[in-house]
């Protein structure tokens, strides 16, 4: 570590203390407007699919076709990023979101209903995998799985508040100057992400050297501790590196595994919660916040006590096992409608538990250029996922008339990722990395 300034561990504590009061609870705001922006589209279903006359296939394309536009659109939204600093690139995705969401009120064909959504994705894309990138700025890796969790519970806390509101949103509003209640949701979800936008380019420090509210030498702590980490020899740095490296695309195919089940229960939870035999928008708003309240606390502490105990790889392995188990219980129980919201609810604390630890993963071997296109590369083509799996429970239930086969389908996907984590992640990672990416 360098020696250039002392620094005790109270100084050093006190730095990420401040950096995580003072990041984290900002972070978590954009991503759960950008969450609920990206989900709402579930709850506007139970609307628009009459309304419009859509069937669910067509939902589900439309639903899924959003993660086209991320994927094309999220290694270089994360490169740039690196070039012109997260303040400027957060600020655009987050405004442009915010408008193309309110533009999903005027859809009245399904070409509009597919172009906005992928348009949406294309806007979002570089968020998430920005987000992760910025932290490595800020936070070693020793402190990263716990941060990861506390960010990361924004698609879950989204999950808690976004179901009641959106339900409140569209029975208060249904009607009102002639518009339905589906529409309003778009434009009163939508309008809260552009003025966040703007408010990014005011709050936001781009790095901890440029941040006013650390003392000196707590800049300088964090500065020794992100030096520390990007000096490891086994670390790659350079972008055709990442790229060419199995370690990239094994973490890719158990990211896509992951995100199936994370689609499933933004995208589909209203559906299932109605086929249960729950009815009214609000109600069904309510009760699918449970899920994700469970969700979220799993979320935490799965990634708290990975970082307690330095390990990773069981602890994302069981959290997917535990999804897959949650998914199949759903999947056999929608006749019994509390057996079924206990098994949803088993599933969501399997599939957000799983992402904390996960992210921590990447960071093994990804450092510097590498880091920005190799996270984005994961996430990415993780994210198809958000495709496969909404469009594949759409098509299934239209062809057999219930959730159960689209239900088993994710569950093997979750399955799946427990197998590779464990088969895989154990090996050594010197064998997964090219050699001309080692110093």
């Amino acid at each position: 570590m360098d020696k250039t300034l002392r620094v005790t561990p109270d100084e050093r504590n006190n730095a990420y203390r401040k950096a995580t009061l003072r990041l984290i609870p900002f972070l978590i705001v954009l991503f759960i407007l950008a969450w609920i922006d990206r989900v709402n589209i579930g709850f506007a279903k139970l609307q628009m699919l009459n309304d419009l006359q859509f069937s669910e296939a067509i939902y589900g394309l439309g639903a899924g076709i959003f993660f086209i536009g991320y994927f094309l659109f999220e290694v270089p939204s994360n490169l740039y990023l690196e070039k012109v600093g997260a303040r400027k690139t957060l600020a655009r995705i987050t405004i442009l979101w915010g408008a193309i969401s309110m533009a999903m009120a005027l859809v009245q064909t399904p070409t509009q209903f597919y172009v906005l959504r992928f348009l949406l994705g294309a806007a979002e894309a570089g968020f998430f995998p920005g987000v992760v990138l910025y932290l490595t700025y800020w936070f070693p890796l020793a402190r990263r799985a716990r941060i990861n969790g506390l960010f990361m519970t924004s698609f879950a806390i989204a999950g808690v508040i976004g179901g009641p509101l959106a339900g409140l949103i569209m029975s208060s509003l249904d009607g009102l100057n002639q518009w339905q209640g589906w529409q309003w949701l778009f434009i009163v979800e939508g309008a809260p992400s552009v003025l966040a936008g703007l408010a990014v380019l005011r709050y936001l420090p781009e790095t901890p050297a440029k941040a006013a509210w650390l003392s000196p030498t707590e800049r300088e702590a964090i500065r020794q501790d992100i030096a520390a980490d990007q000096r490891d020899p086994n670390k790659q740095s350079s972008l055709k590196a990442a790229f060419t490296s199995p370690y990239v695309w094994l973490c890719a195919a158990i990211y896509f595994c992951i995100v199936s089940g994370n689609a499933t229960i933004a995208f589909w939870s209203p559906s299932i919660i109605k086929e249960l035999g729950i009815q009214g928008t609000l109600n069904i708003g309510l009760i699918s916040a449970l899920p994700f309240l469970a969700g979220t606390i799993a979320m935490v502490w799965n990634g708290a006590h990975s970082d307690k105990v330095g390990e990773r790889r069981l602890h994302c392995a069981v959290a997917a096992l535990i999804a897959a188990l949650g998914l199949v219980l759903t999947a056999a129980l929608l006749h019994n409608t509390w057996l079924a919201l206990l098994a949803l609810t088993l599933a969501s604390v399997g599939i957000l538990a799983a992402f904390p630890v996960f992210w921590a993963l990447p960071s093994l071997f990804l450092a510097g250029t590498a880091a920005a296109g190799g996270i984005a590369l994961i996430n990415s083509v993780g994210n198809l996922a958000g495709f496969v799996a909404p469009y594949m429970i759409g098509f299934l239930k239209t062809s057999t008339g219930n959730l159960s086969a689209g239900l088993y389908f994710v569950a093997l996907l979750e399955a799946a990722a427990a197998v590779l984590i464990i088969l895989f992640i154990q090996k050594p990672q010197a064998k997964l990395i090219p050699q001309e990416a080692r110093s």
